[in-house]
């Protein structure tokens, strides 16, 4: 559970590298492509570009590289050629990356085209919930703490918190532990210490919380057919507060605007 200086070195350089799958991404033409075809794309650039591995392909008998989760899917959409990105849509892109034997595991909701203001919202809410908890994570800090964060944020936006589908622990394994819930009461649960690294990654619906899973035993959506959102970082518990390993550039600012909270 606990991760070394160099075994923390790694998983920042896995982290660094599929920060950059997410920027490959910001590029593409959403509009109008299907989510194979983002797949694909993705795959090609992790295994040619960044000479990794596609962490995701092959875990749990899953055939590709990334979930692929459009509008009311909560997690685990299945890529295909059928689901084409329309204007107004919403997807999240679950994408894990290995390299020299340590994961990272990153997701984002993107926003294609003109998209209206209630899911808008939404996600806007859903990426601020992510870093409460974020914000959240430093030495001697619980699980509870990290939890409480992100559903109070959630909640008081109007929102609920998926229950069924957690956060992890991670390193040379996608899945370690502990389980890192996204709601929970303040002071309770695993103690965090320097060297932890896991994952925050709430899935916040617009209606209810309950969900189902499709024939496929893969892509999971909302019970009502209300929208849900995504977003997903690994980090590591420092000395001093929190490292977020998969931090995408544009994303430096809200790490010193933190640091500057904590100073």
């Amino acid at each position: 559970m606990i991760k070394s200086a160099e075994e923390l070195a790694l998983m920042a350089e896995s982290g660094r590298l599929l920060a950059s799958v997410f920027g490959l991404i910001d590029q593409m033409p959403l509009i109008g492509m299907n989510t194979l075809e983002v797949n694909d794309r993705v795959e090609r650039f992790i295994r040619e570009d960044l000479k990794s591995r596609p962490a995701s392909l092959g875990q749990y008998g899953f055939e590709y590289v990334l979930n692929s989760s459009v509008n009311d899917v909560i997690c685990h959409g299945v890529p295909s050629a059928k689901d084409i990105l329309r204007e107004g849509d919403i997807v999240n892109f679950d994408i894990t990356l290995e390299k020299n034997g340590y994961i990272a595991d990153s997701s984002k909701t993107y926003m294609i085209g003109t998209v209206a203001t209630p899911a808008r919202r939404l996600v806007r809410t859903t990426y601020e919930a992510m870093w409460k908890g974020i914000r959240a994570v430093r030495p001697g800090a619980t699980l509870g703490d990290v939890g409480h964060a992100i559903e109070r944020h959630a909640k008081q936006a109007g929102y609920t918190i998926v229950r069924d589908y957690c956060g992890h622990g991670i390193g040379r394994e996608m899945h370690e532990e502990p389980s890192v819930l996204h709601f929970g009461k303040p002071g309770t649960g695993l103690r965090l210490r320097p060297g932890m690294t896991f994952t925050i990654e709430p899935m916040v619906n617009e209606g209810k919380r309950s969900s189902y899973t499709e024939e496929d035993g893969w892509t999971v959506r909302t019970e009502d057919g209300k929208l849900s959102a995504q977003f997903e970082h690994t980090v590591a518990v420092t000395e001093t507060g929190v490292d977020v390993l998969t931090l995408r550039p544009e994303e430096a600012h809200l790490v010193r605007e933190a640091a500057r909270r904590m100073g």
